[in-house]
Formats: structure tokens, sequence, C-alpha cells
């Protein structure tokens, strides 16, 4: 057995159609075997090695010659022509081919004379066509040349010997199937039952039987649809079916579109139960959010039109530091406080400001009197100050509305109410310098507004909201003392506040000039003195006499050693009350004195005169 060839078995040998009349049938000696062109392929690769394990063969895809179209070259046609319809649908695989969609290879006509004819295998009748080309001529005994199926071929002499009987033709319709083997040259068509092998030798490789005189293997069968030499398609060979695969996109793009969604519903739940609660969480009843706006003469109205001018004071000096509250007096920064809130700054102490709208800046002082415990400072560059209105405190009656802003122990636009519990209450403040001029006479007002440490300097305002008074000072519980500085103790709801009256007239010349004024009588009193009445004194103090030659009191007739006990019709108690009254009038006002002068009572006129100490 030659290298390369496989026998075909007894029964898949097809049936070739026979040469001579049936009747004259002879069976021909087999021929020679022919020589394979190449050795075996051992790895079986198609189209010499039967067709591999992975895929059955691609159907065959170009026309053949006797069904194509007129024009036909017989050549594989090019990429991109188009080729006449198919008419039908392309046989599975192993099947049949049907006779007008899928022509077999034309075959030789019959041998009518002494020249041996060409075999081909049985195919089924077909339309009748351009005849094939010339086959290749073997190149020695036994040893065929394989040529491209449609190129021209050589003429040469044909094979000489004896033929082979032609076998009967199979069954109409009857397409001998096979089943693909790997290594096996490719398949073979089954021989029917009791029909004699064609002696024909093998193609090289296994591909089929080759008739005589060289012709290359004869298509059948499945093969028919296989051609390996065709041009490949468009673009390249086909592509794979995409629709599992798409299929598996449009299922992952999905799912990650419903786990984008479930976390966005979950999200969208979690925080509103969060927000609002679970489904049978208890919800209590609520008043609607209630936009509106406030009376202007309510606590509300009247906070929201003082705070805007309100101030907290933060005052660091070389040994101490303090915070009071303010208020703002003109356009120009000027702001008026309490004396005892920047005496702690001295001559070199820092003062600092800050708005109601947190916006901070540094301030001088302007002028500080320490009788009437007030001061006025002053910021630069700020703009779009609010001046608080000015109201009057002499219109003001007990029992009218008052509201208290400031800063008790640096809690910044606290606001606290409350009425007006009393006035003219003599109230005196500070004199921790002992001798006497640190002390403050106040003709005060008394609320029960809340007033506490850092309140100092603060307006006390009215129902519209014009400031009636100055915030300064506390009865405090645990000392007693009438200073909010003698002690750290809260409101027990007696705060006194420095009428805007006198403290309107303390401004003005703190901002004109640098000092106050002080309204004197000229004469100096018995601060000790237990009776009831400020009395004169009868000794004179530090070189002074008791009545100034040339003062108002002696322009009055006062004499030492007389008790004062009324000014202006109301009564006057001690030493403190009397200047308390007469530091609540201005220079040059004129007062009337009732007095007790050895036992009687009597009544004098009396023009106050000023003073720039203290």
């Amino acid at each position: 057995m030659t290298l390369g060839q496989v026998p075909a078995p007894e029964g898949d040998r097809a049936p070739h159609a026979s040469a001579v009349p049936p009747a004259a049938t002879a069976v021909e000696p087999p021929a020679a075997p022919a020589r394979p062109l190449h050795p075996e392929d051992p790895y079986g690769t198609p189209p010499y090695g039967g067709p591999g394990p992975w895929a059955p063969a691609p159907p065959v895809q170009r026309p053949e010659p006797r069904t194509a179209a007129p024009g036909w070259s017989g050549a594989t046609p090019a990429q991109g022509t188009a080729l006449p319809p198919s008419a039908g649908p392309l046989p599975p695989y192993g099947a049949s081919a049907p006779a007008a969609g899928y022509p077999s290879p034309p075959q030789a006509p019959p041998h009518t004379g002494g020249e041996p004819p060409h075999l081909t295998a049985p195919a089924e009748a077909a339309p009748p066509g351009p005849a094939p080309g010339p086959s290749a001529e073997p190149d020695g005994p036994g040893r065929p040349l394989l040529a491209k199926p449609g190129a021209p071929q050589a003429p040469g002499p044909q094979a000489s010997g004896p033929q082979a009987s032609a076998p009967q033709p199979a069954p109409e319709g009857a397409d001998p199937g096979f089943v693909p083997v790997p290594g096996d040259g490719g398949p073979r068509p089954t021989a029917p039952p009791h029909t004699a092998a064609a002696p024909h030798a093998a193609a090289p490789g296994g591909h089929g039987p080759v008739p005589p005189g060289g012709h290359g293997p004869v298509p059948h069968g499945a093969w028919q649809q296989y051609d390996p030499w065709s041009a490949p398609l468009q673009g390249g060979p086909a592509a794979l079916p995409r629709g599992p695969r798409n299929r598996r996109g449009l299922l992952a793009v999905g799912a990650v579109a419903l786990a984008l969604l479930a976390g966005g519903v979950g999200g969208g739940v979690g925080a509103y139960v969060e927000r609002y609660g679970g489904i049978n969480d208890i919800k209590l009843p609520q008043a609607a959010d209630d936009a509106g706006g406030r009376r202007p003469d309510s606590v509300a109205g009247i906070a929201q039109a003082a705070l805007p001018g309100v101030v907290t004071i933060h005052v660091r000096g070389n040994a101490e530091q303090g915070t009071g509250t303010g208020f703002v007096l003109d356009r120009q920064g000027h702001i008026l406080t309490n004396n005892h809130v920047v005496e702690p700054a001295g001559t070199g102490g820092e003062i600092s400001v800050t708005f109601s709208g947190g916006q901070t800046a540094k301030a001088k002082v302007v002028g500080q009197d320490g009788g009437y415990d007030l001061a006025v400072v002053q910021v630069e560059g700020v703009t779009g100050l609010r001046p608080l209105p000015l109201g009057n405190s002499d219109s003001v009656r007990v029992g009218d509305p008052v509201v208290a802003i400031g800063a008790p122990f640096d809690l910044a636009n606290t606001v606290t109410s409350g009425i007006i519990s009393a006035k003219q209450r003599p109230i005196t403040a500070g004199g921790e310098k002992g001798d006497g001029s640190d002390v403050s006479y106040v003709d005060a007002l008394q609320t029960d507004a809340p007033i506490n440490p850092g309140n100092s300097g603060g307006p006390l305002v009215d129902a519209r909201a014009r400031v009636i008074g100055i915030n300064s000072a506390i009865r405090a519980a645990d000392t007693g003392s009438g200073s909010e500085s003698g002690g750290q103790g809260g409101s027990i709801g007696l705060g006194f506040a420095i009428p805007i009256n006198q403290a309107k007239r303390v401004a003005e010349e703190l901002i004109n000039t640098g000092r106050a004024t002080h309204p004197v009588i000229g004469v100096t009193l018995e601060m000790e003195y237990a009776g009831d009445g400020a009395r004169v004194s009868e000794h004179s103090k530090g070189g002074k006499q008791p009545v100034t030659p040339g003062g108002p009191g002696a322009k009055a007739g006062l004499r030492a050693g007389d008790v004062i006990t009324e000014v202006d019709g109301a009564a006057v108690h001690s030493g403190e009350e009397l200047i308390v009254k007469i530091r609540s009038h201005r220079p040059g006002d004129t007062l009337l004195l009732t007095l007790q002068r050895g036992g009687k009572q009597q009544s004098v006129r009396l023009r106050l005169g000023s003073s720039t100490a203290g």
C-alpha cells in the first residue's frame, strides 16, 4: 500500500456510470493505485486529512459549471460577485443535494468509440451547461497532477488500459451519507448493497476516487459542498452567531440597571425613614410653619428692629478684661456704653466691637465720665451702621413694657422683656477707689426685665424700639450691691437703667468736648448724717468751706447746717438722693428747695451751676 492512500472499504465505494450498455457490462480489473503527491497529513487537516473534530466541513458556496448563469467563466467568482439565487435552502450536512439548486459536477458523455471514456462519479441530471475544462494529466504512472478546480489544464494523453465497467446508478433520490472520522481523509460515499466497488484509485490523501486519466477527485455527497480553494468571503470569515452573547450583554446591563434602581430606591426609602420615621412610628400633631411676620410692638418685632444697632464690647487691659454691651448712636460710628465697661482698658488697652451680624472692628474711647457711668467709643471704616432711635425717658410710665438687649455672660444678642417697675430710683454704683471719685449717682429707671453681668451699657427700649435707658446696675441677692460689678449673681428682677434724657446730654458733651459737665449747688454735704434729709456740713473739709462763696448755694441763701428735705416737691432722705436729684438736671436749671433751718421750714430757689470734675 502506498503511503497516504487509504483504500475505501467495500461498502463505502460509490458506483460509477457504466461505459457500455447494461447487457455488455464487464468488470474491468482494478487500476493501479495512484501515487500520492504528498505524504499523509499527520494532523488530519482538511483538505488532505479528514475534517477536524472541531467542526464539520463548510458547504460549497460557488456555483457548479452546469448551473452557472450565462457568461460564467468556470472559475470561482471574485469577491462581491452576485451569485444566482438557489432554488431552495441548503440541504443538511451529509444529505443529498437537490438537483436544481445544488447540481453535481458534470459527467462525461457515454463511451461510443475506441477511446476509453473519462469516468466520473455518478451524479444527478443537471441542465445543460458549458463543458468543464480539461483535467490535469498524470505525471507518470498513477500520479495525477493537482489542479485548482475551474483552472485550465494542459491537454495530455488519456490513461489507457482496461476500464472498469460502469457501476449501476444509485436509486433515484438516494445520496449515500457519511459520518466524518478524524484522520480518515474525509467522507466516502457508501456503496449500495451487492454493488461492485469502483476499481479506481483513491485520490491523494483519501479524498475520494480518481478516475482514469488523472482527473482530480470527483465531488460527491457532502464533499460536493466543500471547496477549500474558493476565494474567502468579503470581510473575512463569517462571524459566529452573536445572539447568545448579545442576550448575555443585555442581561448584564439589565442587572446593573436593576441594581442601581434598587440602590436608589433603597437610599430614598432610608432617607425618608430617617427624616420622617417608619410607617408605624408615632407621629405627634404639629402646627404648620408660620411664615408670617410679627407685629412691630411685639417683643419679636421690637427685637428684630433693635438688634442690628446693638454691639458686644470686649475690653482687654494690662491687669483685667471684661465684656459689656453698647448701641450705635450715629452713622459716624459713635457707640454709647457704661464707663465701667471700658475702664479696664485704661490708656493702653484694647477695645473690640462685634456687631449683631458678626462683623468685628476695633474701637477707641472718645470720652468717658465716672460720675454718670457713661462712655462713648468710636469705630472707623464700618459701613451699614444702624443707629437706634432715642426716646423720652420723662414720658415713661410705670408699667410700660420694655425690652432689654445685651450680652449677659458674653451671650451676645440676648433679648429679655419686662416692664418699668419704678422711676427716679436713686442708686449709686462704683466706689472701688475709696475716695468717691468713681461713684456714680443715677436717678434710675427700675425694671424687672432680666439684666445680668454683661448687659451693662445695653439699651432698654420701649414698645416702639426706642431707647429710653442704658442698663447699668442690678441688685444682687448675694451681696446686696447696687452695682452689677458688685457681684456675679443672677438677676432677681431688680435692674436699673440710666434715663436716656440724662445719657443723651452726657453723650453729646463727650462726643463734642471729650468731657461731661455736672450740675452743682456749691455746698458740701455731710454724708454721715443719719437724719431724714441732706444736711449741709457745718465744718470745712479739705480746706473747703461748707458753702462756696459766690456759688449757686451762696446766691440762693443756703447756710451751713441747713437740712434740705425736698427738691421740686420730691422728698429727699439722704445726701446721695440729693446728688441724684441734682444730677438729673442740666446745669443752669432752676430748682425749688425746701429746707429746715433752726426748726423752721423754708423754701429757696437755686440756679444750678456747672462743673467738669468727676
